[in-house]
């Protein structure tokens, strides 16, 4: 099922035939490096069936599988998730290696808001970086996200970005994103 479309990519929920790409991304340590540890084969496909459960439960939210357009090849995948031990929601994504750099992250991210705002009733949305992560941040930043707070996850500093659909609409109306 196609969650939303960006002038170069679709995000669509994952199925189990998407297991090789998942397990790529998930065991790439580059990749991973601020999101979480790599996982091996096992761990991955229980990871993403976990994954495809919840879109039952929640199908409005999720991890999702993110492909060029044009080559239908895995770029990575952006998720809309709640954050951990919170009633916060967050979207976050990751990219392969080789995607890197091309504009990627900031095209998901500017169009899965306007998901979040227009097809939710989420009213703040979340960006969770790690502290070395400036590439990211970077990203948030520019898709209107402001610094919300900083704070300590075990041995890491992590920093906390928020937008409010409030401040997106005014965005939106200003003309902005066009």
């Amino acid at each position: 099922m196609i969650i939303f479309e960006t002038e170069r990519l679709v995000v669509r929920q994952f199925t189990m035939h998407d297991a090789n790409e998942f397990f790529r991304m998930n065991s790439d340590p580059d990749v991973m490096q601020y999101i979480r540890p790599v996982k091996n084969q096992q761990e991955t496909d229980h990871f993403l069936q976990a994954n495809i459960q919840l879109y039952q439960q929640q199908p409005l939210y999720g991890r999702w599988f993110a492909a060029e357009k044009s080559t239908g090849q895995f770029v990575g995948s952006f998720a809309l998730i709640p954050i951990e031990g919170t009633d916060k929601m967050q979207i976050g994504y990751s990219l392969m290696p080789e995607f890197w750099g091309k504009g990627y992250a900031t095209e998901l991210t500017i169009e899965g808001l306007k998901y979040v705002f227009t097809k939710t009733s989420i009213n703040i949305i979340y960006g969770v970086t790690e502290e070395p992560n400036t590439g990211s941040q970077n990203v948030l930043l520019k898709a209107g996200f402001k610094e919300d707070e900083v704070f300590m996850e075990g041995q890491k500093r992590l920093l906390r970005y928020m937008l409010e659909k409030e401040q997106w609409l005014k965005e939106q109306a200003e003309g902005y994103w066009k």
